[in-house]
């Protein structure tokens, strides 16, 4: 008896561990959070997809996604660039705030700490990327429990700029090289623990380095093979050179004489750009099958969406970077399987809608600090709104060759303005206008509209730039006593964590120059200087009797720039 006792005693030890793990399965399988595949885009714009009615591109398994989800016909990205967008999908934030772009350093830490991945690892989702993250940042291990980061290689001028990555012997394209990651990842997947695989293909990206630009692969050789690629909209001289010149002199028209300026190259650069994503779609039915047969296909959201727009010569243009609807707008699709009868919804979702939208997916609620919105109360029932009656839009990168602007648009009206000569200002009803042909900016009936949406531009700045960032503040001038009035600028920086390593300063004969960011008198551009004022350095002489204006903004040690400050009047009396 007391044989039997001890057996059943040892018994129960090992079992009830077991029944404990069998318990908590049954429980996930009861409460089963939903496995989530974010499959992003390089380039790809907002009508690159057959659903949209292309006839020329062929992606049959976008378009079913699409037909079998909810397609936002008006999604669109808040910075018309790869490195910004990316920072801005990670951690759902406007480049305001987290004033990540190509020529800063690392993203800030604070910003990633927030970021949808690593929100996901920390509350028990297995977190996994490939491809092109876009962003610097050494946390990747943080987000994800397993990651291979990649892109196009520059130093290949040639076909190996994409044709850099191996599976077992063979040199393969870098669509094929992610989609068959996704694949391994999906085919070893034996837990009910929840998923998120985050997928980042470099095509349809031109490789810039290279000659023919576009690679594709050998599948796609066959597409648009024996037709016509129509010309280019607004391909006429006349909406070229309605641009500003650092427009018609910047990397824009660059890009365009690379790609499209003969005929030859513009049925070449087209067609490829349609090749690769095709080769893209390719890669997402095998995903498809391939959670089917791991019986993953009914609790799996795939969301799909272009990291920014594209100019296909368009205005003699190519690239993006500017804030017409052909840089801003892009495809977006959400399929959630749990859901039927999903609809195409108009509502303007944006890039800084996914980490919220992923996050709900999960059962998380979104940080406060995000800027974006779950999608997923559209998904559930079409008559819910965004609420969003004007979306802010910035590119704030400060390169030579791609001017920065901001501006704002609602449904009817788009208000742009160059951020180095805000007196360049653009004005277009979207309503008769879609193509943003009729620049209203100067028409006297419409200057009502054009002060709100300027108001409504400078109060959406404000509202979303990070505090860390604030213009200098204590601002003075000191007028040395000679007869040419040297001025010696001082200032210090808004935030005491802000350690400066350069600045700029702007001085303006008037307060409309001053307001517009224009240094008629002196811009000094960025002064690799971490001193708060600048010393008399016989540059600039003010005449007594005069007004002037002047401001000042700052960079840190990560090249991050700050808001300019507010300017500040330099008033000059007689002094004899």
């Amino acid at each position: 008896m007391k044989t039997s006792i001890k057996a059943s005693i040892v018994l129960l030890f090992f079992i009830l561990p077991h029944l404990n793990f069998w318990a908590q399965q049954q429980i996930d399988l009861h409460d089963e959070k939903p496995n989530v595949i974010f499959i992003l885009t390089d380039d790809q714009r907002f009508d690159a997809l057959g659903y949209t009615g292309n006839k020329l591109i062929s992606t049959p398994e976008m378009d079913k996604l699409a037909k079998e989800g909810t397609f936002f016909s008006q999604a669109a990205v808040t910075t018309p660039i790869c490195a910004a967008s990316r920072a801005s999908i990670l951690t759902g934030l406007y480049e305001r705030s987290h004033n990540y772009n190509f020529s800063t350093k690392k993203i800030r830490d604070a910003y990633m700490q927030t970021s949808y991945p690593k929100i996901l690892k920390n509350n028990g989702y297995y977190t996994a990327f490939y491809g092109k993250y876009g962003v610097r940042y050494n946390g990747l291990d943080e987000q994800f429990n397993e990651f291979e980061s990649y892109d196009r290689n520059a130093k290949y001028p040639d076909k190996r700029g994409y044709y850099n990555k191996t599976l077992g012997k063979d040199t393969v394209h870098l669509t094929r090289y992610t989609g068959q990651k996704a694949l391994d990842f999906i085919n070893s997947k034996n837990s009910l623990r929840p998923f998120c695989l985050s997928l980042s293909f470099s095509a349809p990206h031109a490789h810039d380095s290279a000659e023919d630009q576009y690679f594709w692969q050998e599948e796609s050789d066959k597409l648009l093979q024996n037709k016509n690629v129509p010309s280019a909209k607004l391909k006429d001289d006349q909406y070229f050179n309605a641009q500003p010149n650092f427009v018609k002199s910047g990397f824009n028209r660059l890009r365009w004489s690379w790609r499209y300026n003969t005929p030859q190259k513009y049925q070449h650069s087209v067609k490829g750009y349609y090749r690769m994503i095709s080769g893209i779609d390719r890669e997402i039915t095998k995903i498809r099958k391939a959670l089917k047969k791991k019986g993953l296909h009914k609790n799996t959201v795939i969301i799909v969406m272009g990291d920014n727009g594209y100019f296909l010569g368009e205005r003699q243009l190519a690239g993006k970077w500017l804030l017409y609807d052909n840089s801003i707008r892009v495809p977006l699709i959400i399929y959630d399987p749990r859901i039927k009868k999903q609809k195409d919804s108009e509502e303007r979702a944006l890039n800084i809608d996914i980490a919220p939208t992923i996050l709900s997916l999960a059962g998380i609620t979104p940080p406060k600090e995000y800027h974006g919105n779950s999608l997923m109360p559209i998904i559930k029932n079409p008559n819910n709104k965004l609420e969003r009656d004007t979306i802010l839009f910035e590119h704030l990168w400060e390169f030579e060759h791609i001017p920065p602007s901001e501006g704002v648009r609602t449904k009817e009206w788009k208000y742009i303005r160059y951020i180095n000569d805000m007196s360049l200002e653009e004005l277009y009803n979207l309503n008769s206008d879609p193509q943003e042909i009729n620049n209203l900016a100067k028409a006297p009936q419409f200057r009502s509209i054009l002060e709100k949406l300027r108001k409504k531009c400078n109060a959406l700045i404000h509202e979303k730039a990070d505090p860390y960032f604030d213009g200098p503040k204590s601002l003075q001038v000191v007028i040395q006593k000679d007869p040419k009035g040297i001025p010696e600028f001082q200032w210090q920086p808004a935030n005491k964590n802000f350690q400066q390593t350069s600045y700029q300063i702007l001085l303006a004969s008037s307060k409309e120059n001053i307001n517009n960011n224009i240094g008629d008198l002196w811009n000094s551009g960025q002064v690799n200087e971490e001193k708060h004022y600048v010393p008399k350095n016989g540059r600039i002489y003010l005449k007594d009797g005069g007004t002037y204006f002047w401001k000042v903004r700052i960079w840190d040690n990560k090249n991050r720039f700050s808001k300019y400050s507010e300017y500040q009047t330099i008033q000059l009396n007689n002094s004899k």
